[in-house]
Formats: structure tokens, C-alpha cells, sequence
């Protein structure tokens, strides 16, 4: 029986000797002295690189996920392109139907067109900077985006031009249908105060939204001149925004230029005289407003020069029913300029102030039965102070009278209809007799009817 020895022989200068070469040399037998066969095997290296093998099976792994990776987003993106390509030739063939025939559309809506235009260019910009590379198809992606953009710019600037030509005929419409219902169904007598008192509201008449074209301009007020300098007895005066705030009063020289909103002078308050609560009015081509929260401020129109006094018993506490901030109403009929607040000495029920136009100062006052809080808004005509209230969502009533004449106060109901629920604004005008209401951002008016 023969003992096999192998012997392991370890020389550095052998070392990761190719596997190729072990069949020539490196493995050799023969016999040894006492008959045994002996074995001489060179073997590369001591030690099997197990840890070099472990690490390149996990980089084998990562690669395999990494690939799994890509290939995933790369049928997302696939699925994705096949999507926005479609909307893309849907979009074309929209603006192909503009461009090619104005009859095709009623509204265009410009501004969409171009945020889904800018949708795409960030799409293909994504995918080519995923993919990372550069390929003919998305330049002439590109290419087709820029085309459609500068093809929208043009529509739009044809369109505007023919908007323009409707609305003139539109505000045409409306000015022959304002003349046909004041011919028909409203007769004032200007000027004339010997009656006793308002006896009915026509039914509303909606103008239109605000020059802003704004739903969000709940709050302003629109009138005109209660006392007009000559050569602007048709002058309207808008101001609103979407606080209680009071930046900019617009003057229109007529009612047409009110509705194609082109106004002749916007007069933009500085800093220090922004106004706060909307029931401003307009008397002698000027405008009175509040400020901060007892302060009359006078804007001259002519000379655009500012001037405020102090009311020091007006209260902050006490607004409107609709709206925070309305805390001195002015207003102006026959018989002069007027202010309403609510003071703590009042306990809140609203104080008639008649005003001295050339100092600016307070002439004479009357404390109505009124609680403000409870109050939608008051307005003055001949001599009489007005309050109304809520009596449902679309009827509010004439409730309350004060005669400052005589100082009689009344108790009644006048119902008339609203077009929106809150209003922030009510102003009588005497020269055409008609009650002017900023109703939720929209112009409303009436024509009151003396007994």
C-alpha cells in the first residue's frame, strides 16, 4: 500500500501562474527512496480570492437591478410620449380649426393653449435629459412646440381685435336697452323733494362685472357726481379690490366708456392716503373716502390734492352686516354731503353727520334707532337717511327712516330684489334719482320711486 504525499510548495515567483501552464511542468510525480509515489503540485497562490469574487457577483447584481431600472422607465417614458404625442396632434388640430376659420370656436382660451404648449417642452426636455442623448426627433419636437406658441400669439392678437369690435356693439346694446326701460317705466322728477319719501326700488338692473374682470373684487363701489361740475354731469367713478382696501378710483367720462372700461384718469392713492371701507362718494369733482378708521379724506379731482379730518367719536367696532372696515358712509343728495358711523357713545346704533363742503368739517348730526351690525348699508335722499337690512338670500328691504328736517323717524318695508346676496355699497345719486349698488363685484342699479 502506497502513501500518495502531496506536497505543497509555495514560491513567490510562481504565483498566479496561468492555469494553462499546469499540465507542462507545474504538476510532476516520481518515486521516493522507499518505493511511495510522490506528487509536486505548484498552485498559484496560497489563498483563494473568495472576497474579490463575493464583490464582483454584488456589482454583477447591482448592474442587473440598474438595468431592470432603466428598462422600466424606459416603457414608462414610451408610455408616456405615446400619451403626450397624442394630445400634441389634438392640440395642432386645434389651432389648425382657429387659423383656419373664426366660425369654428365661441371662446378661446389663449392662455390654456399655452400652458399645455410649455407642458410639453418640459416633457421632451425631461426625456432627452433621462435618455442622455440627442436625437432628431426631439428638435423637431421642439421646433413644432415653438411654431404652435408663436401661432397662438398671433390668433390671440387677431381675436382681441375682434372682441374689441363686439364689446362696442354690445355696450351699444346695453346703452339702447338702459335708454328703452328708463323711457318706459321711470320718469324722476329731479330735484323735486316735496313728497314723502321713497314709495318703491325697480328691479335690479346687472350692468356688468367690474373692470377688473374680477370675481374676486367683492369689495368697491361704483357712482356718479352728486353735485357734477359742468361738462361732467355723465362722469362715473369705480373703485374696488379684494380687500376692503381702497388703492386706485377710475373716472369714466360716460356711461359707454364705463362699460368698454376706458377710463379717462386713474387716480392711484399714494402710500399715505390708501383708503380702508368702501362707501365713498363723489360731490363737486371730488371724492370722499375713509381712512384708517375715523378719518374723512378728500381727493380733488381737478388738482389731484388730499385733504382728511379727524371724526374722533367714530368707532372702529362697529361695520356693515356684509363687511368688516365700513366705518364712514358718506353720501351726497339735494340737500348736501353726508356722513353715517356708529360711535361707543351711540352704543353702536349709526349717527347722521351733515357736512359743511368748504370747511370739510362736521355742521350739524341726528342718532338714528339703527344698530350698524344689523344694518346692510343706509344711504341718503332728500334730506332722509335710508337703512336697509336682509330678508333673504336675493330680497333685502328699505326698513328704517330719519327725516333730519323734522327729525321723524319711520318703521317700514320696502322689499327689493338682489342680484347676489352681500353688496358693500349703496349710493343715491339725485341727479338721475337712481340707487347705485356694488352687489358681489357686479354694477347694479335702481331707479327710485318717490310718493
Amino acid at each position: 500500500m502506497f502513501s500518495v504525499l502531496l506536497l505543497l510548495l509555495v514560491s513567490p515567483a510562481l504565483a498566479w501562474i496561468p492555469i494553462e501552464d499546469w499540465e507542462s511542468g507545474n504538476v510532476t510525480a516520481s518515486e521516493g527512496d522507499s518505493g511511495q509515489c510522490l506528487c509536486h503540485v505548484y498552485l498559484p497562490d496560497t489563498t483563494f480570492p473568495a472576497d474579490r469574487v463575493e464583490h464582483m457577483q454584488q456589482i454583477s447584481k447591482d448592474m442587473i437591478i440598474e438595468v431592470e431600472i432603466q428598462m422600466n422607465k424606459l416603457v414608462s417614458y414610451e408610455a408616456k410620449l405615446e400619451v403626450y404625442l397624442k394630445d400634441l396632434s389634438q392640440l395642432t388640430l386645434r389651432v389648425n380649426m382657429l387659423e383656419s376659420s373664426t366660425n369654428k370656436y365661441i371662446k378661446l382660451d389663449f392662455e390654456l393653449l399655452r400652458i399645455e404648449l410649455r407642458e410639453f417642452e418640459a416633457l421632451v426636455s425631461q426625456l432627452k435629459e433621462s435618455l442622455n442623448v440627442s436625437s432628431p426627433l426631439f428638435d423637431s419636437l421642439y421646433t413644432e412646440i415653438q411654431n404652435m406658441t408663436m401661432i397662438v400669439n398671433q390668433l390671440e392678437s387677431y381675436d382681441k381685435s375682434n372682441l374689441e369690435v363686439i364689446r362696442i356693439e354690445f355696450a351699444k346694446l346695453q346703452k339702447k336697452l338702459e335708454d328703452c326701460q328708463q323711457d318706459q317705466n321711470f320718469k324722476p322728477d329731479m330735484g323735486n323733494c316735496n313728497g314723502t319719501g321713497i314709495m318703491s326700488l325697480s328691479k335690479p338692473h346687472v350692468i356688468q362685472l367690474n373692470a377688473h374682470l374680477s370675481g374676486s373684487y367683492v369689495a368697491g363701489g361704483w357712482a356718479k357726481d352728486s353735485k357734477p361740475l359742468r361738462g361732467y354731469e355723465s362722469m362715473y367713478v369705480y373703485g374696488a379690490h379684494s380687500t376692503t382696501r381702497i388703492y386706485d378710483f377710475y373716472l369714466y367720462s360716460n356711461y359707454d366708456k364705463l362699460i368698454l372700461r376706458t377710463e379717462f384718469k386713474r387716480n392711484h392713492l399714494p402710500d399715505a392716503w390708501i383708503g380702508l371701507g368702501n362707501n365713498f362718494a363723489v360731490r363737486g369733482h371730488s371724492i370722499y373716502y375713509q381712512r384708517n378708521t375715523n378719518e374723512m379724506c378728500k381727493n380733488n379731482v381737478t388738482t389731484d390734492r388730499y385733504d382728511y379730518r379727524v371724526i374722533s367719536e367714530a368707532s372702529g367696532s362697529f361695520s356693515y352686516a356684509y363687511y368688516s372696515n365700513q366705518f364712514l358712509d358718506f353720501a351726497g343728495d339735494e340737500n348736501g354731503l353726508w356722513v353715517m358711523y356708529a360711535s361707543d357713545t351711540s352704543k353702536g346704533k349709526i349717527i347722521v353727520a351733515k357736512l359743511d363742503e368748504k370747511a370739510f368739517g362736521v355742521e350739524n348730526k341726528w342718532t338714528t334707532d339703527v344698530y350698524k351690525q344689523l344694518a346692510g348699508n343706509a344711504f341718503m335722499a332728500c334730506g332722509v337717511m335710508y337703512a336697509t337690512r336682509l330678508v333673504d338670500l336675493t330680497t333685502e328691504e328699505i326698513f328704517y327712516s330719519l327725516d333730519t328736517k323734522t327729525g321723524e323717524e319711520r318703521h317700514f318695508s320696502i322689499p327689493f330684489q338682489k342680484f347676489q346676496e352681500k353688496y358693500s355699497y349703496l349710493d343715491y345719486n339725485p341727479t338721475d334719482q337712481k340707487l347705485y349698488m356694488y352687489n358681489n363685484g357686479y354694477y347694479v342699479s335702481y331707479n327710485v320711486k318717490f310718493n
